[in-house]
């Protein structure tokens, strides 16, 4: 089978952390270039993962070599060079959010599929084998009926300068509330409104440093969703059902060797089942490239991107500033 050539238009921790190791194990994807604005940034990338240093995004899409581009660019940069990266012809794997808003996300689909083009939107953590299983115990009545979920995604503050406190990040809600609003249209469908939000806004950054949401659907099942980059690291959700929870301990970042545990709570007694590891990074990357090759659009791209961006559009319109800081 041949791979899919990849190029990278930018050198981003997680290019260097977790989606380069991933192309690296597999054999459907090939790296074959990475570009930068500092040809050194790009040096020291393909001196420890291989392909060729470019200097300047623009170069990179002029080549002739290269089938599919992975943008790990900052949130305020995708539509710009995502539709930069379609018009030349390339598949596109983009760092969520494709973009913040539905109008320019829409834009971007549609260019896609009018161009027979894959555009994938690198919500990794959907495609781990453990939501797989959560779904599978729910359709199983393992805990009843759904009534509400709860899920939380949380870091503590970066170091000064980090781009996730600059415009150019986008800021909490379209960097970290994707994650529990992703998992909430995972589990409890698209049919989704907010009831109301929070948002707690920096003046000095010009961005939301952290929020919660209240979603409801035509059933009235619940989610309660938090958000941020000012707290103790958390990553985790809870199903709660008419008979039992289900808690997903470490629901979005796990590491490929991570084995992890659902935890399934019911009246008279708690299971802990440990499951198999499993390579989220690399579950995306070969979606993609099948994708790529057979046209066939995965759980990742079109109406399933643009119900996320909507959401992220609801959100902001329903939130209320509070606590404001300097």
């Amino acid at each position: 089978m041949t791979p899919v050539r990849l190029g990278v238009l930018g050198c981003a921790s997680i290019v260097r952390r977790r989606m380069l190791p991933a192309v690296a194990r597999r054999t459907d994807v090939e790296l074959v270039a990475v570009a930068s604005r500092d040809e050194t940034k790009a040096k020291s990338v393909t001196a420890e993962f291989g392909g060729e240093a470019v200097e300047g995004y623009e170069q990179l899409l002029a080549r002739d070599d290269l089938d599919a581009v992975y943008v790990p660019l900052p949130a305020a940069l995708h539509a710009e060079w995502v539709e930069r990266a379609l018009r030349a012809g390339l598949h596109v794997l983009c760092e969520k959010p494709l973009t913040g808003t539905l109008p320019a996300s829409l834009r971007l689909v549609r260019l896609a599929e009018e161009r027979g083009l894959s555009l994938v939107e690198n919500f990794m953590f959907a495609r781990h084998a453990q939501h797989a299983v959560v779904r599978e115990l729910v359709a199983a009545g393992a805990i009843g009926e759904i009534r509400s979920l709860t899920a939380e995604f949380a870091f503590p503050p970066k170091p000064a300068g980090d781009m996730r406190y600059t415009a150019a990040g986008g800021g909490a809600l379209v960097e970290i509330g994707g994650y529990p609003l992703r998992t909430a249209l995972m589990l409890l469908g698209d049919d989704l409104a907010v009831a109301g939000a929070v948002v707690r806004h920096s003046a000095g950054h010009g961005v939301d440093l952290s929020g919660a949401a209240l979603l409801t659907d035509p059933a009235g099942r619940t989610a309660h969703l938090t958000w941020g980059m000012e707290h103790a690291y958390r990553a985790s959700y809870e199903l709660w059902g008419e008979t039992g929870r289900i808690v997903v301990e470490w629901a979005y970042t796990p590491p490929a060797g991570h084995r992890p545990v659902l935890r399934i709570e019911t009246q008279d007694r708690i299971d802990r089942r440990t499951l198999p590891a499993d390579d989220q990074f690399g579950n995306v990357l070969a979606e993609f490239a099948r994708s790529v090759r057979t046209g066939v659009p995965g759980e990742l791209e079109g109406r399933n991107v643009l119900r996320l961006a909507a959401l992220f559009d609801e959100v902001a319109a329903a939130a209320r500033v509070c606590g404001a800081v300097g």
